[in-house]
């Protein structure tokens, strides 16, 4: 068994020749690791190069991803003159660096394993280095008379190769202009053994992105033996950060501050904000680091990406197992809206799907006729998707009735005559099934929504047939898939899909985002209100609640651009989705103040909610039985989606947030693309009851302008305007009470 404390051993620096021999004698060596590292390019001098240049708002090409040699002997780097991070080939494979080269400073303090399992009970180590006497900071010099560990999986080979794509993505629909999938970089793999278990293989996989400071890393591990490993749990992930801050005494999460790095993994559930749903990020103390301030040690600055439990996985002869991918974007500021602007910057590459953002309607009936007339409607007016709402009378488990296929798949027939997707809803979690196929959770735990069917139970594994089956024999576009597996654990040994507690979780989350990634490979959007998006996921929730859709209507407006402003500092405005209460949604408190309908006579709040879902880029469910009831009220909707087709790119762009709506002042949202013609879109409201001026300081760095800018107002007329050292001017904009208006901007 090789653990962290032995890394010191005797806690003396070990001083010694270097080692250059490789270990590992058994399984196939993929190639000689001194042959290999001689033959990589020396690592260039990017620094000079892409001087004064910023990845956020230059076009690609100038960050390119690669693998070189380091000054070390057998020292390999992954580069991309954003990141850097550094390898020892010799005596064994380790992270040996860790910059953000932005910033010139380093992620890591010191040298962990590049990884652990727990394989029959025992655990490994998957290479590293051991000698290091102090872990607050890293000298080069040092590194040359580390040792291996000899309890430790040792590196064999490595290889390099382009990006694959981990999912098939079928573009059907309007998506974000220039979007490259797979995303361009490197991926290098790295091939660990250990003699005294033949045939199990470690691969090390990383992938580090072209023109974004943003590395992946997973392991694959290989069963080559003739007998069966069970794989207990992993951490894929081990890294001895640098502290964002340092507190001697008391608790030091009051005083933490932001860290350089953001840290997210696919293996996630049960939010609607990868912060909240992050199960695999684990920040904790780091014994190894006794000269660290705090006086109890107790730092949170050892970072591991590993599962809350398990995977508890059986692998056969011949199998082999791929751990969830976690996702390191380094940043290069503090200011929280570069940082948001980086997240976005990284969904659009490892999840672009993202970017469809389809117009559609909330039909609450499954009456063929009604939703015959929805269909209608929305081809009159530039829609382009139609939903059948929950509580709509829709179940997909009725797949297994071949009258209940035909019936749909007539429906939806008519409407692609139309020229409109349609699809559907289906509740997973958040109900009982029954005490023979719901979740068993372990003593003393409740499911995250009291009650819950197991994902992997006989039930479970038949919903999800009977799910792909509706959508693949109906034509469907859509899936809402309500409560998507949140996690829950289960110890049961007789449901099917899983053999007990501790590969419940692993199974259950790999059978839905099998789900997802089907509908991926099939052009079929997926809406979830949790953050599946890197398995395939279209939307989430903006972020509101729900009993707040039963408040009057003018309450809602303003809440709903506050839940816009709020949503999108982590999404892109095309991740989530608003509600608009055509008719009830909740009949709680003073509901009938609160619903649209009948819409010609609450027109003006109906084109509120238009007006700033359409301007934030974000679609909303319009959730009735039709979209207009009078020519006036259809000459609005028209209006809106025309003028949100018209500059879709932009307002599916990312937001700069300029003022948080308060309700006693002017709000604003600025859109930027520094790729576009149209760089800027900014959208203004006004949500007081009298007219209001006032002069807006618009910063259009990120927007990629200089000098002269022409500014297009609502009416079509361009005014030149220069802006200062910082890109900037100010706008003074007057506005009528409860209105809104907004500008073009491109370059002059």
């Amino acid at each position: 068994m090789s653990d962290q404390s032995s890394q010191e051993g005797t806690n003396q620096t070990v001083l010694g020749e270097p080692s250059l021999k490789s270990h590992g004698t058994c399984g196939p060596r993929t190639m000689d690791l001194q042959l290999a590292w001689n033959d990589l390019d020396d690592l260039p001098d990017r620094e000079v190069v892409n001087m004064g240049l910023d990845w956020l708002i230059h076009d690609g090409g100038q960050w390119e991803a690669g693998a070189f040699k380091g000054k070390l002997k057998g020292e390999m780097v992954l580069d991309n003159g954003l990141i850097r991070r550094h390898f020892s080939l010799y005596p064994d494979g380790a992270t040996i660096e860790y910059q953000n080269v932005t910033r010139g400073e380093s992620l890591i303090r010191s040298i962990r394993p590049e990884a652990m399992i727990s394989v029959n009970g025992t655990c490994y180590t998957i290479g590293g280095l051991r000698g290091l006497q102090e872990h607050g900071y890293l000298l080069r010099k040092w590194i040359p008379y580390l040792t291996a560990d000899p309890g430790a999986f040792h590196l064999y080979g490595f290889s390099t190769n382009s990006i694959k794509e981990r999912l098939k993505w079928k573009k059907v629909r309007h998506h974000a202009p220039g979007l490259a999938w797979p995303p361009r970089g490197i991926e290098l793999v790295f091939n660990y053994n250990r003699d005294s278990i033949p045939g199990l293989d470690i691969e090390v996989h990383y992938e580090l992105h072209d023109d974004i400071p943003l590395l992946s890393k997973w392991l694959v591990i290989n069963n080559n033996g003739s007998g069966p490993f069970i794989i207990d749990s992993f951490t894929s992930e081990i890294l001895a950060i640098v502290e964002s801050t340092s507190v001697p005494q008391g608790d030091a999460t009051i005083a933490r501050v932001p860290r350089m790095i953001h840290v997210e993994s696919d293996y996630i559930f049960s939010a609607m904000s990868p912060e909240v749903g992050n199960v695999t990020t684990c920040w904790d103390v780091d014994p190894l680091y006794t000269s660290q301030v705090a006086y109890h040690g107790d730092s949170k600055v050892l970072l591991e990406s590993k599962p809350p439990i398990g995977p508890g996985r059986e692998l056969q002869p011949g199998d082999s197992f791929h751990t969830f991918r976690t996702y390191e974007l380094v940043h290069d500021d503090w200011d929280r809206q570069r940082r948001a602007l980086a997240k976005c910057r990284m969904y659009r590459m490892i999840a672009p799907w993202v970017t469809e953002n389809p117009v559609f309607m909330h039909v609450t009936t499954a009456d063929p006729a009604n939703v015959r007339q929805v269909i209608d409607q929305c081809a009159a007016v530039g829609f382009e998707m139609v939903i059948l709402s929950f509580g709509s009378g829709l179940n997909m488990e009725w797949a297994g009735e071949p009258e209940y296929i035909e019936e749909y798949k007539e429906l939806f027939d008519y409407a692609h005559s139309k020229g409109i997707e349609i699809g559907g809803y289906s509740l997973f979690s958040s109900r009982s099934v029954g005490p023979v196929d719901d979740v068993i959770p372990p003593a003393g735990e409740r499911p995250t929504f009291g009650s819950a069917p197991c994902l992997c139970s006989s039930w479970g594994i038949r919903y999800l047939g009977l799910v792909r089956k509706f959508l693949q024999e109906t034509g469907c576009d859509f899936l809402e898939h309500d409560g998507p597996y949140p996690g829950d654990t289960c110890i049961s040994s007789d449901h099917p899909g899983h053999s007990g507690l501790h590969d419940s979780q692993w199974n259950q989350w790999q059978a839905q985002a099998g789900l997802y990634r089907w509908c991926r490979e099939r052009g079929i959007y997926v809406n979830q209100p949790d953050w599946y998006f890197l398995s395939g996921g279209s939307k989430t929730g903006m972020g509101y609640k729900e009993v707040n859709w039963s408040l009057p209507r003018e309450r809602q407006v303003l809440l709903a651009r506050q839940n816009i402003h709020d949503g999108t500092w982590e999404k892109l405005p095309t991740m989530g989705w608003m509600l608009t209460p055509l008719s009830v949604y909740h009949r709680v408190g003073n509901w009938k103040a609160s619903t649209l309908e009948p819409l010609s006579e609450h027109v003006e709040w109906y084109e509120a909610h238009l007006a700033q879902n359409f301007l934030s880029g974000v679609q909303s469910c319009y959730r009735g039985k039709r979209l207009f009831d009078s020519p006036t009220v259809k000459k609005v909707v028209e209006k809106w989606v025309q003028l949100y087709k018209h500059h879709r790119d932009i307002l599916d762009s990312e937001i700069i947030h300029l003022r948080r709506p308060d309700g006693r002042n002017l709000d604003c949202i600025l859109h930027v693309n520094s790729r576009l013609e149209e760089k800027a879109f900014l959208a203004v409201f006004n949500p007081t009851s009298a007219r209001a001026t006032s002069t807006i300081e618009i910063p259009l760095y990120y927007a990629g302008l200089s000098g002269n800018v022409c500014i297009v107002n609502e009416k079509g007329e361009c005014m030149v305007r220069e802006l200062d050292e910082a890109r900037r001017l100010w706008l003074e904009i007057a506005i009528e009470a409860k209105d809104r208006t907004w500008y073009v901007f491109k370059q002059a």
